[in-house]
């Protein structure tokens, strides 16, 4: 049975590389955490659904400041229409981050198939995982504040 810190590095790996490279920016992680609270972390959310070897979910939440960065960095340009660019760009990072952590994680055994992002934005907004059991959270600082990482799978049946 895989450990949430052996889930948790496909997670971190995928997220520092993906970052530098589609926006420029470099991102350190903290050490993951079982979160307590439903609140999210930032201020700008997306969350992806995940089916397969486990039934869970995938969330990014972001700071404004961070967000905003992002948002210039993939699109090397002033923003057009903030709330809706600042949307997107979170929404799509979330699914590339879930995509390539899934990759790592079908490396080390573990199958799972991703929904579309569902993007939250709003001030202490809350992140519904769709999995009861805890929600490992990985924070991660940048030059423009933070953002977190989570994910909350199922135990597979019968452990």
């Amino acid at each position: 049975m895989l450990s949430n810190l052996e889930i948790a590095r496909p997670f971190v790996t995928s997220t520092v590389e993906i970052l530098s490279t589609m926006a420029g920016i470099t991102a350190s992680a903290g050490d993951p955490y079982v979160k307590k609270a439903s609140e999210a972390a930032g201020d700008i959310s997306a969350i992806v659904g995940v089916t397969g070897d486990r039934n869970g979910s995938i969330a990014v939440s972001f700071s404004k400041p961070c967000a905003l960065a992002l948002v210039k960095g993939m699109l090397g340009e002033d923003i057009g229409d903030i709330l809706q660019d600042t949307q997107d760009a979170v929404g799509e990072m979330t699914n590339i981050v879930s995509g390539r952590a899934r990759a790592g994680l079908q490396s080390i055994g573990l199958t799972l198939s991703g929904s579309t992002p569902t993007v939250i934005v709003g001030d202490g907004h809350t992140i519904r995982h769709i999995s009861q059991s805890p929600v490992i959270a990985i924070p991660f600082t940048t030059p423009w504040g933070g953002f977190t990482v989570e994910f909350c799978f199922e135990e597979p049946a019968g452990r």
